[in-house]
């Protein structure tokens, strides 16, 4: 029964589809993409995409789930270093490294999939939300695991120093979709380390004062 598969072709590379559609709303947003720009980026037909896919949403969270299982992969291996002030660095210099290949879309799709969305947008908003969200959580846990061990201080709040280094690497983020280059992004991160060992979060410091 040929027509059984009409609107779908019988076969196509999903893998390919999904991660030329990842680029597409990495460089255009979700809301600068428009269906054209999804049948042209993966070569199949709007039909195809609605059934295959669900559509420019389902496409968009498939998308969404293969750049967290690629480039993002850098997050859980950072948190696993050994010592709090490592797992930071590494979290850091994991975002630039990330933000730097070569070829690549300008930014982090975490950040700029999501930009200008309007009311249409309302899923891929909380979506977005939602993972930036769960990488903080992450974060908070390496911290509160530091403070068990005894490396960071319990009057440390856990909830805003994890906080406090989310939005480090939002801006991050954010500069390299304003344009910045590797260069510029790893002399950020020095400054950001060099502040974070001055200051009271410093975890070497916040142990020793804590046994006061």
């Amino acid at each position: 029964m040929e027509h059984a598969t009409k609107g779908r072709p019988r076969s196509f590379d999903e893998d390919k589809a999904i991660d030329a559609a990842m680029r597409v709303f990495w460089e255009k947003s979700f809301e600068g993409t428009t269906m054209t720009d999804l049948t042209d980026a993966t070569g199949l037909s709007r039909s195809s995409i609605h059934a295959a896919f669900g559509g420019k949403d389902g496409l968009f969270l498939k998308a969404v789930e293969r750049y967290k299982s690629g480039l993002m992969l850098y997050i859980p291996k950072a948190l696993a270093e050994p010592t709090l002030p490592r797992a930071i660095e590494a979290l850091f210099r994991g975002m630039v490294n990330s933000l730097s290949v070569p070829g690549n879309p300008k930014g982090c799709l975490s950040i700029h999939g999501a930009l200008a969305c309007g009311t249409d947008g309302e899923l891929v908003t909380q979506v977005m939300t939602k993972w930036r969200r769960s990488n903080e959580n992450l974060i908070k846990e390496r911290i509160q695991r530091a403070q068990r061990e005894g490396e960071l201080g319990r009057d440390v709040n856990a909830a805003d120093y994890a906080r406090y280094i989310a939005t480090i690497m939002i801006g991050i983020g954010m500069q390299a979709v304003n344009g910045a280059g590797r260069a510029e992004l790893t002399r950020t991160v020095d400054m950001a380390l060099q502040f974070l060992s001055c200051s009271s979060f410093d975890p070497a410091a916040s142990a020793d004062n804590s046994g006061e």
